[in-house]
């Protein structure tokens, strides 16, 4: 297993590495050159700005039973579909049974935005989601 992560706006990216780092495995960031990033003990991929440019590349790379660390549906639904294991910035675990209504959800807000409707952002980040991202994310490196 090695840990691959959306790193554009990431918000979770120094915990997944701090994690992946003490099981001693493999971590890959993926970035377009306007979030670039580098962190110690990571491999850093970086691809030209582009409309999802970062997430394909990391679903070429993508190998069975990799941890995927993402916020984009798309994202998780093309790594289960290769045999990834998707999880949240905010520790829950994509799988098949829920990825489809979440692609559902994200379908009906493009189409209210489309329709110049407004739709309420994310709240901000608290700890307590950092901490259900470290436990899920934990369980997930530990039990494979």
């Amino acid at each position: 297993m090695r840990v691959l992560i959306d790193a554009d706006a990431c918000p979770v990216t120094d915990i997944a590495l701090r994690l992946a780092k003490v099981r001693g495995l493999e971590t890959i960031l993926f970035c377009d050159t306007s979030h670039e990033l580098h962190k110690e003990g990571a491999r850093t991929v970086v691809v030209d700005k582009g409309a999802d440019s970062a997430d394909y590349k990391l679903v070429g790379e993508l190998q069975k039973g990799d941890a995927v660390v993402t916020q984009d549906y798309g994202l998780a639904a093309m790594a289960l579909a290769r045999g990834g294991k998707p999880i949240s910035p905010g520790g829950m675990r994509y799988t098949d049974e829920n990825i489809g209504s979440l692609l559902e959800s994200r379908a009906m807000v493009k189409k209210l935005l489309r329709a110049g409707k407004r739709v309420k952002g994310p709240s901000k980040r608290t700890a307590e989601q950092d901490e259900t991202f470290k436990q899920t994310f934990a369980a997930l490196l530990d039990d494979g």
